[in-house]
């Protein structure tokens, strides 16, 4: 019964896009299928938690909710800024898409008094909603070109070049290389040439997962940060880019391996 209730709860919000009016809940998607729910819940909180107080992270075990996440923020400033700081950001090798929810979740639409029970909203919706099906299947028939990829349409992402990588049938590419995939570890850089290993230390430790600094005596100014998984690195980098040591800012980096 709890666990039909979730899915009942989840789907009058799983459905999110950029039209939806700003609100404190983003809806996350194409997120890792793989990652088990309680890995994904943490990982999604230690992540997005510098962004605001976090209310709840939901997802789900069902089928039709797979690869998605609901984050409820306390404030909508707190979930606007989540959503322009980490759309398309990489999450366990996928980049994430996130938007608002289209509506507001159960636990704030009671703190705010306008909760209603799912049972008289279906009710209500089911009145014309076989009319609205058939006109949306009209309208989307008539607007689909007769080829997928054809007439503007956008092309598969599979299909769009990804700066940095190989093609081009060997003509040497103008552009920038690829930047790492997100691991552990921490490429830091612009680092005045005085610093220490312990005024690194002093900073990342503050961040759960940290395990050691590595500085490079032959080259100053750059240094390997490790934790104890990618989740932790990221929460850390999110927290330290830029962060100034001597009025010099750090350029913070995943390290190639």
């Amino acid at each position: 019964m709890e666990m039909m209730m979730q899915d009942e709860a989840a789907a009058a919000a799983n459905k999110a896009g950029p039209e939806a009016t700003p609100n404190q809940t983003i809806y996350i998607n194409n997120l890792n299928e793989k990652v088990k729910l309680d890995e994904l819940k943490k990982s999604l909180n230690a992540v997005f938690s510098q962004f605001g107080k976090i209310v709840e992270v939901l997802a789900f075990k069902t089928l039709k909710h797979k690869g998605q996440a609901w984050v409820v923020f306390d404030n909508p400033d707190s979930a606007s800024n989540a959503i322009s700081k980490m759309n398309g950001f990489p999450f366990y090798d996928k980049p994430m898409r996130i938007h608002f929810a289209k509506t507001k979740s159960d636990v704030i639409a009671k703190a705010d008094g306008t909760f209603v029970p799912r049972e008289k909203r279906k009710r209500h919706e089911e009145k014309g909603g076989k009319k609205k099906k058939e006109q949306h299947h009209d309208s989307t028939r008539l607007a689909m070109p007769p080829y997928p990829g054809v007439y503007g349409s956008a092309p598969p992402l599979s299909q769009v070049p990804y700066p940095g990588g190989g093609g081009g049938g060997g003509v040497k590419s103008n552009l920038p290389e690829a930047p790492a995939p997100p691991n552990n570890i921490l490429f830091v850089q612009h680092l005045p040439h005085d610093t220490t290993p312990e005024t690194l230390q002093n900073l990342f430790d503050k961040y759960h997962g940290f395990k050691e600094v590595r500085m490079v005596a032959a080259k100053p100014g750059i240094a390997f940060v490790e934790f104890a998984d990618e989740m932790h690195s990221t929460v850390a980098m999110q927290g330290l880019e830029g962060f100034t040591i001597h009025q010099t800012p750090m350029r913070i980096t995943y390290a190639k391996k």
